[in-house]
């Protein structure tokens, strides 16, 4: 397995963990059925994008 399609595959997971817990929180949120608690998983749900993002723009690939 060469160094690039490891990067694309660990940006891949990078961004579907990013997306799920951005997702679950909007979720909790838009239904009403915890919006305190979707609030607090939006801090986490940062973290996670912000991680995919410089992950990718480190390796100097294109979104």
């Amino acid at each position: 397995m060469s160094f690039e399609s490891k990067d694309k595959d660990t940006a891949r997971k990078k961004g579907l963990a990013a997306s799920a817990v951005t997702a679950g929180s909007v979720a909790l949120i838009a239904t009403g059925a915890a919006p305190i608690l979707g609030l607090i998983a939006l801090v986490p749900a940062a973290y996670l994008v912000k991680d995919w993002f410089m992950f990718r723009a480190k390796r100097g690939m294109r979104f």
